[in-house]
């Protein structure tokens, strides 16, 4: 089994300080296998942001899969946001923009959704697509295969659906031939976990979407701050959201939900 921390949105530049040392006390007891952050570490990508975004990574174990969100683009900084939009990002936080972890049980592969000529809005190109089809359909079959991005690919219907990252119905066939298994997110600051049968009719196919709130920020959009922590088994997976409690000033278990896996679907397991 494999643990993964699963952080997002944690938006330097609007942070709840008091959040950052319980966070950083109980990713590390939960002693993860690989921590994931899906993107918008910053709040406006000004440097001060990360450089604080930086220090913060540090205090955090490794190995990380970190991707960049809408947010670490340039707003204001017309130049930079179009002629150099990740300068800051790659500077501060990594040079990787398609960062990859590979163990005997999983295997994580991080992809940039954000881009310069929208403001919100993510999008996956055919390069991209491509490089997942390769990449993904490369490793071991037995190895549980999980897609990192800012945006995600799947939402529930209560959502407006311009917020899926664009040509994802393309790139969803494509993780169906190499058989990607989840589709971890963040971008909208709510917590959730379902699987993607519904929104996407590929048979014998259903991959496994789960959404991280934010960890940090203090724009909560009405759901505490929270993050998941993703216990991964070859047919089997249990998503835990820790989330912020004022009265105890820590992060608690909040809920659990049990995923099992019937050849290329996965499914809610009725005990969860």
């Amino acid at each position: 089994m494999r643990t993964i921390v699963h952080l997002s949105d944690l938006h330097f530049g609007r942070v709840d300080h008091q959040l950052l040392r319980p966070l950083q006390e109980l990713v590390a007891r939960l002693a993860p296998d690989v921590v994931v952050v899906s993107g918008d570490l910053t709040q406006r990508a000004r440097t001060e942001e990360f450089k604080a975004a930086r220090a913060f990574l540090d205090t955090l174990p490794g190995p990380q899969i970190v991707v960049p969100g809408n947010h670490d683009i340039p707003l204001y900084n017309v130049a930079s946001r179009f002629l150099a939009p990740l300068r800051k990002y790659t500077r501060y936080v990594t040079l990787d923009l398609t960062p990859e972890y590979v163990d005997e049980e999983i295997a994580v592969l991080g992809i940039n959704t954000a881009r310069s000529l929208t403001f919100k809005d993510g999008r996956i190109n055919r390069e991209q697509i491509e490089q997942i089809r390769r990449r993904m359909g490369d490793v071991d079959p037995h190895l549980t295969r999980i897609i990192v991005t800012h945006h995600p690919f799947d939402l529930p219907d209560s959502f407006d659906k311009d917020d899926l990252v664009d040509r994802a119905p393309l790139a969803m066939r494509a993780f169906a031939e190499c058989g990607v298994d989840l589709l971890l997110a963040g971008h909208m600051h709510v917590s959730h976990a379902h699987n993607t049968a519904e929104r996407y009719e590929i048979s014998g196919y259903a991959a496994l979407m789960v959404q991280a709130g934010t960890a940090t920020s203090t724009r909560g959009r009405g759901e505490s701050n929270s993050f998941n922590v993703i216990q991964v088994e070859h047919d089997r997976v249990e998503v835990h959201r820790y989330s912020w409690v004022d009265g105890t000033g820590s992060f608690e278990l909040a809920h659990t939900e049990r995923f099992q896996r019937s050849g290329g679907t996965w499914t809610l397991t009725a005990e969860a």
